[in-house]
């Protein structure tokens, strides 16, 4: 049974139509929920109040917090910037090896105790020094008014916005909501609809149509995820598939990071991922192509560096978040051959490092 929508939980909602048997249809995912009065979509904060649609969390977060930007994981995005970091609960997603379950599979409206606004959040992340916001945690598409308007405020003090996502978007509120983005990272699960549909209770296509979308019809920075899982899509054949597709389709300029499972959630008896299958993974997306290839969630150090295309040589020298050795011009061009590293790049001063810090903003 639906938990009930309180009247503080009843922000307006966008991407829905009245179906003629009467229900509601949220048009924001390809989930396509369909709901009577009362009742909430698959991610639990999108619901019907009588004849609207409502987002449950607007202005409501599970917390705040100060990272390097390298830990979205964004390589190519501002290295050894901050990035203020909120999310809120829920998820259109049911991956059954979810490394943020407490918060994304979260049905306690009570633990989002962090209130703020748009504007306070980007008055915070100023007031902290972010180059940034990240939309994380959670996946920001079910939040997408809360991010999209957050964006906007971000954007009046010159700051970036970055989403973290799983990119399970519907068109147009995929154009909507990547006209307000500078970066994401969208984590590419699998590489075949078989694992989508079995382990994450979606498919596969409406992400790839989103990577498309912000290649050919963005500009949007964009950096891939795919965390790999013990016997699940950890194949030579399905990271040459996948490898290849992004080749291809996108482009050998995309970075691409390969992640160390760990067990967790509905998924706690599969093993962790060795380091050697995130090595041989960089190993094959390489041959493939792609220019830029990172591990993740391990320890390795050739693993997290950036090489210039051109002439090999490294650039960017990272263990796990700290930068060691940055060689790149304020262009990010490399200092040897001149060939241009893609991605944004600026005047490069003293890294943030791997700190994390929590801020709080409750009433904000």
């Amino acid at each position: 049974m639906d938990e009930p929508i309180s009247v503080a939980e009843q922000y307006p909602a966008k991407y829905w139509h009245l179906l003629e048997d009467g229900r509601i249809q949220c048009d924001l995912c390809p989930r396509d929920c369909k709901l009577r009065d009362g009742q909430r979509g698959a991610c639990f904060v999108r619901g019907r109040v009588g004849d609207i649609m409502v987002l449950t969390t607007y202005g409501r977060s599970s917390g705040f917090c100060v990272d390097p930007i390298e830990k979205k994981p964004l390589n190519h995005f501002y290295p050894g910037s901050s990035i203020f970091s909120f999310g809120t609960a829920g998820c259109n997603l049911a991956c059954k090896f979810c490394q943020n379950w407490d918060i994304s599979k979260s049905r306690d409206m009570d633990t989002l105790m962090d209130q703020a606004t748009p504007e306070a959040i980007a008055r915070a992340a100023e007031k902290h020094g972010c180059k940034s916001v990240a939309f994380t945690y959670n996946d920001p598409v079910i939040f997408a008014e809360y991010a999209m308007d957050t964006a906007d405020a971000c954007h009046a003090r010159g700051i970036k916005t970055v989403a973290v996502t799983a990119g399970y978007m519907h068109d147009q509120a995929r154009r909507d909501f990547y006209a307000k983005m500078d970066a994401a990272n969208v984590d590419l699960k699998g590489f075949t609809d078989e694992f989508y549909v079995k382990l994450c209770g979606a498919h596969l296509q409406p992400v790839l149509d989103t990577l498309l979308y912000l290649r050919h019809e963005t500009g949007v920075w964009f950096e891939i995820t795919t965390l790999l899982i013990p016997g699940q899509n950890d194949s030579d054949a399905e990271i040459t598939a996948l490898s290849q597709w992004i080749a291809k389709e996108l482009g050998p300029d995309v970075p691409l990071h390969f992640s160390a499972f760990h067990p967790d959630y509905k998924m706690a008896d599969i093993p962790p991922t060795p380091a050697a299958t995130l090595a041989r993974a960089r190993q094959i997306a390489r041959a493939a192509g792609l220019h830029y290839v990172y591990t993740g969630n391990v320890h390795d150090v050739n693993g997290g560096t950036t090489c210039c295309p051109g002439c090999q040589k490294p650039v960017i020298v990272r263990d796990w978040y700290e930068i060691k050795q940055y060689r790149l011009t304020q262009n990010g061009d490399c200092p040897d051959c001149g060939t241009r590293i893609a991605g944004h790049f600026g005047q490069f001063g003293k890294p943030f490092g791997s700190r994390r810090i929590p801020v709080v903003m409750r009433g904000a």
